[in-house]
């Protein structure tokens, strides 16, 4: 006898369709991380602020694959070809140059000691550098090139932005566009240049993936230096 119960797959669409607007389901990731972020405040009287940034994070991943099937500009993009994969590791390795030299003064705002995931022996705790690793190179990168690049560089344009090219993004939106992505960031001079760096990939390549990549190795590379010399404070 068969089962007329929705497949998984079928209910995971489902539920990514009834978010219809393409803008929100681009801005529901990016808002859900910002909402969560401003709450931790609160639930630092109850929880280990670290604990509560990875499940911050992971709060977002969960709802990118729901989303998923609406990510047409990351589904059914052509594979990257040679040149571009050169060009994103490239621009993904210089913001790492630039974010842990571009840390100093009036380069920063805000602040603080940053994530550490430290034992109270002074150890390095693996689940939790695993997580942070997890995080920022495979769920922050799409999270933000999603709403930052692929949405709002385009939006600004055109409130049609999944029907605009990359390629013919007017200044404006380049600039709005990195100055609220620095504002994002405590090390705004740097965040700056990244969103720079990053929309200059967008606009080369007309490929969403290759910002993707750029910004994951960008991350990765910097959890690596952050945990080697235990700067937490980019963390």
């Amino acid at each position: 006898m068969s089962s007329t119960a929705p497949r998984p797959s079928a209910r995971r669409w489902r539920f990514a369709s009834s978010i219809r607007s393409p803008a929100a389901a681009r801005i529901a990731p990016f808002g859900l991380f910002i909402t969560l972020l401003a709450a931790q405040p609160l639930l630092e009287h109850h929880f280990d602020a670290r604990w509560i940034a990875v499940a911050r994070g992971l709060a977002v991943g969960a709802l990118l694959l729901f989303l998923w099937p609406r990510f047409v500009e990351l589904r059914e993009a052509p594979a990257l070809r040679a040149r571009e994969w050169a060009a994103a590791l490239a621009t993904g390795f210089g913001v790492f140059v630039a974010w842990i030299n571009l840390d100093h003064g009036w380069m920063t705002f805000g602040g603080g000691q940053g994530f550490v995931p430290l034992r109270a022996d002074a150890s390095l705790d693996p689940g939790l550098v695993a997580l942070r690793f997890l995080v920022l190179a495979a769920i922050v990168p799409v999270m933000e090139e999603l709403f930052w690049r692929s949405f709002l560089l385009r939006w600004i344009d055109k409130r049609d932005f999944l029907a605009a090219s990359p390629r013919d993004v007017s200044a404006l939106a380049i600039v709005a566009t990195a100055v609220l992505f620095a504002s994002e960031h405590a090390l705004w001079l740097a965040g700056l240049a990244a969103g720079l760096i990053y929309t200059a990939l967008y606009v080369g390549t007309g490929n969403l993936r290759a910002c993707v990549v750029s910004h994951a190795l960008t991350n990765g590379l910097l959890g690596v230096w952050i945990v080697a010399t235990r700067d937490w404070r980019l963390w």
